[in-house]
């Protein structure tokens, strides 16, 4: 019997309250199909920053790298300076953990209405890899003359071939286990550099997957195309800055943020990977039962595939898809349930579901397919 070692971060506002629906999730999954799940839980957000000035401390951040893998709430709180958690701690454990990959699903599942016309779950069904340590996000940069009218500041944007490469081997294998089609997403007609890197990259690793079908889009024009005619693409690879922003129009594609799942994965398994809904902690409803847990369920499942339980996680999705498509609404009162009941149907689902669509095409088949060494191995 395979045995995991969870770590669980619950963070700040909605986060413990969707957390513990992935954790339930989890633990139904493990008492269908077999294999054993333990957590820990870590004390790490505002309130402990706000006690101490430590946003993650060393000995903390060493004791999750020996987990198998994190689930993660949110974190965010009007009570600290934008950036101070969302850098001290999530970037933080990305690179530190070598989270490289951030793989974020953009899926319309039957029942649930996109805000946008003609978007059906037929042809809404692609997932967006975005570079998840580099670009503008890594941080160099500084402020010249500030606080005066001649300021200026510099962001350093920083790509690299062996980053580059290893989500763009990352992204020709998750192709080739999905619809053999792969996207690359940047503006190689402004960034010059940037761009010639990626496709010299894409070019070179293309290479070795002559049977996956290779496609370009500037970021400006993808952000037209997704919302139109999101069955064009399956696997699309961009970079940091880039992929933050077209994660989130997928978002609200698939109808909104509510829905939109999220791991920051480690390809290799040489640490554990991170999963977690991307909706952030929305304080102003936080402890009202006002939050649709179905982001963190999705996660749990994300998160059971790349732990190589294939059908384990089929069953969290099927079970979180047909939860979603009996709901009068996604979001606040309208949805006619709470938090926690809507989790405990989910939950109740497990037990039974079925897969959506055809498993042999899922994201969720993929990932188990491509889990790293350490991830199942107990």
């Amino acid at each position: 019997m395979s045995s995991y070692d969870l770590a669980v971060i619950g963070g700040d506002g909605i986060g413990p309250d969707v957390t513990a629906v992935a954790v339930d999730c989890v633990r139904a999954a493990a008492a269908r199909f077999g294999f054993t799940a333990s957590t820990t839980d870590y004390d790490l957000g505002a309130e402990p920053y706000l006690r101490t000035g430590i946003v993650l401390p060393g000995k903390t951040r060493e004791a999750l790298r020996r987990h198998d893998a994190i689930l993660l709430g949110a974190v965010g709180d009007p009570r600290v300076p934008p950036g101070v958690l969302e850098r001290g701690l999530i970037v933080a454990l990305r690179i530190a953990l070598r989270q490289s990959v951030n793989v974020r699903p953009v899926r319309l599942y039957p029942g649930v209405l996109s805000p946008v016309r003609g978007v059906t779950p037929e042809n809404c069904d692609l997932v967006i890899l975005r570079e998840n340590t580099e670009g503008l996000y890594t941080g160099g940069g500084e402020t010249v003359h500030a606080g005066t009218a001649e300021a200026v500041a510099l962001q350093h944007s920083v790509s690299t071939v062996p980053a580059t490469r290893e989500i763009v081997e990352f992204g020709f294998r998750l192709a080739r286990a999905r619809r053999k089609r792969f996207t690359l997403c940047h503006k190689t007609n402004i960034l010059t550099h940037a761009g010639r890197l990626w496709e010299e990259v894409v070019a070179e690793v293309g290479e070795d997957f002559p049977d996956v079908e290779r496609d370009y889009v500037h970021v400006d024009a993808m952000c037209q195309h997704l919302p139109l005619d999101p069955g064009r693409f399956d696997v699309v690879v961009t970079d940091n800055l880039f992929g933050d922003i077209i994660s989130d129009l997928g978002a609200t594609v698939q109808g909104g943020l509510g829905l939109a799942a999220s791991a920051n994965h480690n390809p290799l398994g040489t640490a554990p990977s991170m999963f977690e809904p991307v909706h952030g902690s929305a304080p102003d409803i936080a402890g009202k039962g006002l939050a649709n847990p179905a982001a963190a369920a999705l996660s749990a499942a994300l998160c059971l595939a790349a732990l190589g339980e294939r059908e384990a996680a089929l069953a969290v999705e099927g079970a979180t898809a047909a939860v979603l498509a009996a709901l009068p609404a996604l979001a606040g009162p309208a949805m006619g349930a709470s938090t926690a009941e809507i989790g405990t149907r989910i939950v109740e689902q497990i037990g039974s579901a079925d897969p959506v669509g055809d498993p042999a095409t899922s994201l969720m088949s993929a990932l188990a397919t491509l889990a790293p060494p350490r991830a199942g191995a107990g």
